[in-house]
């Protein structure tokens, strides 16, 4: 029993000595970035996340316009008024642009524990600019100016019509987050959340 006792204090120790070897040679583990440097990196990711679309659109002005979209009605309605014997046919294209306003992102956009962290992503903005090249006025009694109002409502028309497109939103959002998502596991988070609001008090 003697023996036996020896040797199991022998194993005892051997154990021992070998954890707190393996503890004192380790790799430290690596530190995580501060949240200024995070957003800043965040926000440099960010901007070359842009969804962009193309768009067209015909638009028809007759003495009698009849608008079957609301969101182009204001388009039809500058035609009726503006012109005498309006009649015109424009074939518009545009791009549009979808993408979060990281300039309003901040510390307290973002909420770290531990290793999981919180994101509230920012404002979405829509940009849409016409491609002039390609549209095309036809048939028209429009002087030079009435042609750039005319493409002027058709472009805030194309905005409003992008800004209310669910799907285009969320391809957005998806977009955004997959780049940031990965950005954050590279810098060492292994839990990463997208919310619409953080709890009060928990930011940074």
């Amino acid at each position: 029993m003697a023996r036996l006792s020896r040797v199991l204090s022998v194993l005892a120790a051997a154990v021992l000595g070998a954890a707190g070897t393996w503890l004192l040679l380790r790799p430290p583990s690596p530190s995580l970035p501060d949240t200024p440097s995070v957003v800043q990196q965040m926000r440099d990711v960010a901007r070359l996340e842009t969804l962009d679309v193309s768009l067209y659109k015909k638009v028809v002005f007759t003495p009698q316009p009849e608008a079957q979209d609301a969101l182009w009605k204001d388009v039809i309605a500058w035609a009726r008024y503006t012109l005498q014997d309006p009649h015109g046919r424009a074939i518009v294209f545009a791009d549009a642009h979808l993408g979060f306003d990281f300039q309003r992102f901040g510390p307290e956009s973002l909420r770290v524990t531990g290793t999981r962290v919180d994101v509230v992503l920012p404002p979405l903005e829509v940009q849409v600019s016409l491609r002039p090249g390609e549209t095309e006025i036809i048939d028209s009694n429009l002087d030079s100016a009435q042609t750039a109002e005319l493409l002027e409502k058709a472009r805030l028309a194309f905005e409003r019509e992008v800004r209310e497109d669910a799907r285009l939103q969320e391809r957005a959002r998806q977009s955004a987050e997959r780049a940031l998502r990965a950005l954050l596991v590279t810098l060492g988070y292994r839990e990463v959340r997208f919310v619409d609001r953080l709890p009060l008090g928990t930011a940074g």
